[in-house]
């Protein structure tokens, strides 16, 4: 793995700001300082900060409800993201939107997203885009593994690799949509061997907390992506959200598991390399 210093620390400056960020939303949330929804990336932060490490601002992304993380790591500026969950004018889309309808297009980043599964059919409009100019640029998909049962999913990933768009669907597995424990929601753990189905490539990242694992791996599929025009599926292994996956929350048995994934988290680790 060829990384600079600047790129090592970069990464993890990005993380621990992710890391802060919500942390510190959290607790404005629980004053009213925050109005709405909001769903927090803590657990999440290497996912985000490993698959953004590939991209350029020419590279489009669509992010999901717990956003925060792929916002941060695209750079966008905190000062503006913290006006648009205040809801001021400030911020990046006017204070209107909140923390789940956040976008830089400057940086390509094309939004948060409120629908579950909402942005795999805009990243496949989007990819016929950069297919149709010639760009090079590649798109990216976030979303968890719930919104994988979604029907917008299938269509989006059957229709991208019949036409060989440069997207590719980037799923963080977190185990559980919102208190639905993913062995009780569909037949297969190893979400990435999906791709198969559609004659495409799946990446399989054995541990989703590894930023420097997330790196490496989502490197084989912009390649993939960028060199054969094919649509990678990724599914990252679980990565877990401390407990304050969102605010509204009850299920307590499912609070007292993921607060079990403080463990995972790598931070500290990263630091210490």
């Amino acid at each position: 793995m060829n990384l600079s210093l600047e790129q090592y620390i970069d990464m993890y400056l990005k993380m621990q700001r992710i890391r802060e960020f919500d942390m510190r939303i959290n607790k404005l949330v629980r004053r009213g300082f925050v109005q709405g929804m909001t769903h927090f990336s803590v657990g999440e932060e290497a996912a985000s900060v490993g698959a953004m490490a590939h991209l350029t601002y020419d590279d489009i992304i669509f992010s999901n409800h717990r956003g925060h993380g792929q916002c941060i790591a695209k750079d966008m500026d905190l000062n503006k993201m913290m006006a648009e969950l205040a809801g001021k004018v400030t911020g990046v889309s006017k204070g209107r939107g909140g923390s789940m309808h956040l976008a830089d297009f400057e940086k390509g980043n094309y939004g948060t997203n409120g629908i579950v599964g909402g942005g795999y059919a805009l990243a496949v409009g989007a990819a016929l885009t950069q297919q149709y100019k010639k760009t090079n640029n590649i798109v990216v998909a976030f979303s968890g593994d719930g919104a994988t049962n979604e029907g917008s999913f299938h269509e989006s990933v059957n229709l991208a690799a019949t036409w060989r768009l440069p997207v590719i669907f980037f799923i963080i597995n977190n185990r559980y949509g919102i208190s639905m424990d993913i062995r009780r929601a569909t037949n297969t753990l190893h979400l990435y061997t999906r791709a198969e189905a559609y004659g495409i490539p799946g990446f399989y990242c054995e541990d989703g907390n590894d930023v420097l694992a997330v790196y490496e791996t989502m490197g084989k599929a912009v390649d993939t992506c960028v060199l054969e025009m094919v649509q990678p599926l990724l599914r990252w292994n679980p990565t877990v959200g401390l407990g304050i996956r969102q605010l509204t929350q009850a299920n307590t048995e499912v609070k007292r598991k993921l607060m079990t994934g403080r463990k995972k988290t790598r931070l500290l680790n990263f630091a210490r390399t």
